[in-house]
This record gives C-alpha cells, sequence and structure tokens, in this order.
C-alpha cells in the first residue's frame, strides 16, 4: 500500500503522463505526411521554438547529472560546462539559426539534416547523406538510452521499484506520444515539460536551502570543504579519492561542450522549423536567459545537498544524481499538498527526460525511414506507408535504447560521449557548410568521418594516457575535423557554379 505522501506523488506524475499522451494525440491529427511528422510543417513559434530547443537539449542531466557532479566533485567541473553551455547557445542561436531556417527551405526544402548535407552539396549518390545517418543512430541510441536510464533511476530510488521495469515503463510513455504525434508533439510536451523543469529547479532550491539551515549555513559548509567551491581543482570528497587540479587545458576542454550545439540534430530541427525567421532574436534571448538560470540554480542544487548530508538530513548518498529525488522525498513527507508538489517536481525530471528523449527518438528515426530507406536505397512509399515506417522506426530505436539503459550508469557521462559525437561529427560541417562557400562535398565528408573516429581514438585510445592529454574528446576531434574539411575541401575540385550561385542568395539574405 502507498502511503500518503507516495499516494500524493503518483497523482501527480500519473497525470502529468496523461497530459503528454493527450497532447500526442492531438498533434497526431495535423500530421499529412512524413515532412510534418519530423518538422511540424516548419510552424513552430518564438516561444515554443525556443523552450522546446532548450528543454530538448538540457535533457536528464539538468536536474540528475548537473546537480550531481557539482554535489559529488566540487563546482569545478560543472561550472564550467555550465558557461560552456551558454556561450555555445548564444552563439549557435546567433550564427546558425536564421541561416540554417533559410538554407534548407531554399535548398530542396530539407526536412532533416542529412537531407541538408546531401542537397547542399549536390550529392547525387547521397553518400553524405547515409554517412550523417548512420552516425545519429550510433549516437542517438546512446543519448535516448541515457533518458531512460534516468526514469529508471527515478522510480527506483523513489519507490524502491526494480529499475529495469522502472525504465522500460518509463520508455514506452516516450514512444507513444512521440509516435503519436511527431515533431509537433514533441515540441508542443517540450514547451511545457521546459515549465515543469523550471518549476522544479526553483521549489527544491527552495525547500533544499531551508532544510540546510539557511543560505548562510550553505555557503559556510561549502566553504569549509577544502577546494569545493574553486574553478580550479576538484574535491571528490564523496568517493574519497581526493583534491586535483582542475588546470587551464582541462578548463579549455570542458567549455568545448559549447561546440556541442552546432552539431546537435535535434535542436538544429528546431531552427528548422521556426515559422517566422525574424522572430529569432526574441527566441534566442529567451533560450539564452532560461538556459543561464536553470543551469545556475542547477549546480546550487548540489552545493545545498552537499550541506543536507552535512547535517545529516540526507544520510546514505549513495548516488549524487539522485539528490533532488532525494530532497522531493523530504519535501513529500510534509502533508498531502506538499507531496503533490514533490510529484510535481518529479515529473520535472520525467519532462526533463522525455524533452530529449523524443527529439532523439524523431531525429533517429529520420535517418532510417527518410534519410536511409528513401534518401539512400530509393525507396517510394506513399503518404500512408510512409507515416506507418515513421512510427515504426520510432519503436525500432527506443528498443535499441531499452536495451542499453538495461544498466544503471551515469547520465552525465553517457551523455557527455553522444555530445562529443555529434559536435564533432556535424558541428565543423554545418559551419563550414552554411558559411564557407568553397566548402566541398569530400571536404564535407573528411570532416564528418574524422570527427566521429576522433572522439573514439581520443576516449579510448588517447586520454587514457592521462596527463595533459586527459581532456574531453569534444575539443581535439572538433579542431581535428575543421583541418580535415579546409584541407580537403582546397584539394578536391571547386563546387559548381550552382551551388556558389546558391550560396550568395542565402548570403544576401542576411
Amino acid at each position: 500500500m502507498l502511503n500518503m505522501s507516495q499516494t500524493g506523488i503518483v497523482i501527480a506524475i500519473v497525470l502529468y503522463l496523461i497530459g503528454m499522451l493527450i497532447i500526442g494525440y492531438i498533434c497526431s491529427k495535423k500530421n499529412n505526411d512524413s515532412g510534418d511528422f519530423y518538422l511540424g510543417g516548419r510552424k513552430l513559434g518564438p516561444l515554443v521554438t525556443a523552450m522546446s530547443a532548450e528543454a530538448s537539449d538540457m535533457s536528464s542531466w539538468l536536474l540528475m547529472g548537473l546537480p550531481g557532479v557539482a554535489l559529488a566533485g566540487s563546482i569545478a567541473e560543472a561550472s564550467w560546462t555550465a558557461i560552456g553551455l551558454a556561450i555555445g547557445t548564444y552563439i549557435n542561436w546567433l550564427l546558425v539559426a536564421k541561416r540554417i531556417r533559410q538554407y534548407t527551405q531554399v535548398c530542396g526544402n530539407s526536412v532533416t539534416l542529412p537531407e541538408f548535407f546531401s542537397n547542399r552539396f549536390r550529392d547525387d549518390k547521397n553518400i553524405l547523406r547515409g554517412i550523417a545517418a548512420i552516425i545519429i543512430v550510433i549516437f542517438f541510441v546512446p543519448y535516448t538510452a541515457s533518458g531512460f536510464n534516468a526514469c529508471g533511476k527515478l522510480f527506483a530510488s523513489l519507490f524502491n521499484a526494480d529499475y529495469f521495469w522502472a525504465m522500460t515503463i518509463s520508455a514506452v510513455v516516450i514512444v507513444a506520444y512521440t509516435a503519436m504525434g511527431g515533431f509537433l508533439a514533441a515540441s508542443t510536451t517540450d514547451f511545457v515539460q521546459s515549465i515543469i523543469m523550471s518549476f522544479a529547479l526553483l521549489v527544491v532550491l527552495g525547500f533544499g536551502v531551508t532544510k540546510a539551515g539557511g543560505m548562510n549555513c550553505v555557503i559556510e559548509n561549502a566553504k569549509s570543504l577544502e577546494g569545493y567551491l574553486s574553478l580550479t581543482s576538484l574535491n571528490s570528497w564523496l568517493d574519497g579519492s581526493g583534491i586535483k587540479n582542475y588546470n587551464g587545458i582541462t578548463i579549455a576542454s570542458t567549455l568545448a561542450w559549447g561546440l556541442g550545439y552546432f552539431g546537435m540534430p535535434h535542436i538544429l530541427l528546431r531552427f528548422m522549423a521556426i515559422e517566422d525567421k525574424n522572430k529569432i532574436k526574441l527566441s534566442r534571448r529567451i533560450a539564452t536567459i532560461w538556459v543561464v538560470i536553470s543551469m545556475f540554480i542547477a549546480i546550487f542544487i548540489g552545493v545545498v545537498g552537499y550541506s543536507l548530508v552535512k547535517n545529516n538530513t540526507v544520510s546514505g548518498m549513495q548516488d549524487p544524481e539522485t539528490i533532488i529525488v532525494v530532497i522531493s522525498r523530504i519535501l513529500s513527507t510534509h502533508g498531502f499538498a506538499l507531496a503533490l508538489c514533490a510529484g510535481i517536481i518529479l515529473a520535472g525530471i520525467l519532462a526533463s527526460t522525455m524533452s530529449t528523449a523524443d527529439s532523439q527518438l524523431l531525429a533517429a528515426a529520420s535517418s532510417i525511414s527518410e534519410d536511409i530507406a528513401k534518401g539512400v536505397f530509393g525507396v517510394q512509399l506513399s503518404k500512408k506507408k510512409s507515416m506507418l515506417i515513421a512510427r515504426i522506426t520510432v519503436i525500432a530505436i527506443a528498443a535499441m535504447g531499452v536495451y542499453m539503459a538495461r544498466e544503471s550508469d551515469s547520465v552525465f557521462r553517457i551523455v557527455s560521449f553522444a555530445w562529443a559525437g555529434f559536435g564533432a561529427s556535424f558541428g565543423p560541417v554545418v559551419l563550414f557548410a552554411l558559411f564557407w562557400k568553397r566548402t566541398t562535398k569530400w571536404g564535407a565528408f573528411a570532416g564528418m568521418a574524422t570527427g566521429c573516429a576522433m572522439v573514439f581514438i581520443w576516449k579510448y585510445l588517447i586520454a587514457p594516457m592521462g596527463g595533459l592529454l586527459a581532456i574531453y574528446e569534444l575539443l581535439p576531434a572538433f579542431i581535428t575535423a575543421c583541418i580535415a574539411i579546409i584541407i580537403v575541401s582546397l584539394c578536391s575540385k571547386a563546387p559548381s557554379k550552382e551551388i556558389i550561385d546558391e550560396f550568395e542568395q542565402i548570403s544576401k539574405m542576411h
């Protein structure tokens, strides 16, 4: 039997899940073909564009990964990551959003990122499209798995439930509304979810500070732990590994998280789907402000968590990524009304997970059904069959994600690897395709292949050597990909007049 606090939590979460399914059903009525399913007919307003882009970006690591890192190893890694992401968010909206919106429409009305690459470079054999689609599947399956992982951790720690079944049930709900409503459902639910995530962060922060003895107590406790508030050292007090320096090269590689934005398919799709390109400035302001504030609060919740552990309000903190779950459980013991409030907070964790998982599922599914099946193999489908294939593909990708997420792991670490993969594989190609007219098809191919390969090489072969080489793989992989694009483009035949004229046409629009 559930007690009163658990009942309040369950009611709030169930109502939230039902709401997401209703949105998915309503949006399913607006999808006439796979183009609508994957890009929503390019009809997103400025507010939905901004908040859905950032909610799909922040994912479960905002409410689990980031506070967990700040709690377990001091604020250095979490802070430099957040600074890099804040800068990357602003620059991506400033430079890429409007240009890719215009370019993808002019360039064959591309509805996926791989299709844009193919159309941009007139790749008649669809080599770029096929490789890009494969890369999307490679990195989105583990990325989606991290979201399912977070859901499993949430329910397992909350109700002492079996992790696997908790994770699987959460995945089923995400798949259900995504398969029904497609991109429009994902974007609409992401907007709602961003509001719930904001509520969760604010309430957990306020209640956590109160239980920790007030703001002064939180700050004094953090100061008392050597190096905890330093931006140049790590104090991994929770696992007992001690203090380590956080040097300039490590800081630079952590800031490189911001480079990942230029290659995130699920974020770039939001730019491509904007209805009015002239309202991008408003979207940029909304998105940047929300990202900065939400990440600051998430990190500070980790600091508050340390005080709660120190004053024994929280004991047995085995998994620091569940600190918000633990604080919510304490809140739920203060009456039915606060139990409902705690349920909304926990729904916020679900929201952060779902908002990314649904977008990732769509991007991965479109890569298989649109880019590989149609683009590479030339499979021609009716509108009805195209929608069916799209939905089946979403389910298949989700099944692979569930399989990978069957073992609990660090949400932050899983996301960081997938983020590096997309950032290095696509980020340089997107930037050069949009801003350098001398970029060639083979240059784009070289950049994509080099970036993808270097992520694996650096992480598993070079970084383990330690020392100055033990840095985040995104930075060296991104730089290597840029060099590859420049060298190969200059060594290969210049783009045709048609491609140059199209590039000049886009440039004149700005």
